[in-house]
């Protein structure tokens, strides 16, 4: 009983310190969704659903939300399929292997604005890729000064930074497989990849959920790689729903007309992450 009351105190403060940083954020943002909230007025006047309803009509907020849509599709898929098979090439338990594990995890270590400084070594017109590629007589390219090849090198980029956790949870998720079931099914006749499809790919499917989802909740707010990578452009198109949020708010002083795109942004990306958890859910009890 007494060891429950010393427990209390340290129970309240957590339950304080999320009340503090998450719910009063969490709803001041939605109260100035409805307000027309300037810092640099000196009031702001009850708008109603007026932000909302501008939402429809900026193409720039359309914009931003198909090139976000995009990279999350993009991302996820690359980092899963590329996080599994280095999961699976890098499954022995030795101490090379686990050193080579320890190093592809380093991109996610990393600060997501210390990378894209890295790679914005690398791809601008003078950059590194560029001089290699003169090496071998291939002329470079404008890697972030086009608006299809900065796309790409976005998604790249981030899906490196990623590939790095999904490559650590699925080494995890292969590390709780029985052996005996691979044993199981080889005397069956199951060749290498029936194997993967019958013992793998359902004993990993809890760790794949946890990739999925949370690949998508972390591109879904991405910023720090396209301010330092493109700032956004050319032409801003290469600028996410995060990253245009942040520039109504402390470029154009917007302040409710930001909190109601950070609402939006919000709902999309909860009801989305839930969706895809609730289908990933039923297909792991399928399986």
């Amino acid at each position: 009983m007494s060891r429950r009351g010393g427990l209390a105190p340290i129970a309240w403060l957590a339950v304080l310190l999320y009340c503090l940083f998450l719910l009063y954020p969490l709803g001041r943002s939605l109260f100035l969704s409805f307000t027309d909230r300037n810092p640099l007025k000196t009031g702001s006047a009850f708008v109603g659903l007026a932000n909302y309803l501008d939402m429809f009509d900026d193409p720039r907020l359309l914009s931003t939300l198909r090139f976000t849509l995009l990279v999350v599709v993009a991302v996820t898929v690359v980092a899963n399929v590329f996080g599994l098979a280095f999961a699976l090439l890098l499954n022995r338990n030795t101490a090379n292997y686990r050193v080579m594990r320890t190093l592809v995890f380093i991109p996610q270590v990393l600060s997501g604005v210390i990378v894209a400084f890295i790679w914005r070594s690398i791809l601008t017109q003078n950059g590194l890729l560029n001089a290699a590629l003169a090496q071998i007589g291939v002329p470079g390219e404008s890697w972030l000064g086009s608006t299809d090849l900065a796309t790409v090198s976005i998604i790249a980029v981030v899906s490196w930074m990623t590939i790095a956790f999904a490559t650590v949870v699925y080494s995890a998720a292969l590390r709780t497989v029985p052996p005996e079931l691979y044993e199981a099914a080889r005397v069956d006749g199951a060749g290498a990849l029936e194997r993967f499809r019958a013992v793998t790919l359902p004993m990993i499917a809890p760790g794949m959920t946890i990739n999925v989802v949370l690949c998508l909740i972390t591109t879904f707010k991405l910023y720090d790689v396209i301010a330092v990578l493109t700032g956004g452009g050319p032409a801003n198109t290469t600028q996410s729903t995060a990253y245009y949020l942040l520039e109504v708010a402390f470029t154009q002083n917007l302040f409710g007309y930001s909190s109601a795109i950070a609402m939006l942004l919000l709902a999309l990306t909860a009801g989305i992450a839930y969706t895809v958890t609730f289908l990933l859910r039923k297909r792991e009890a399928r399986l």
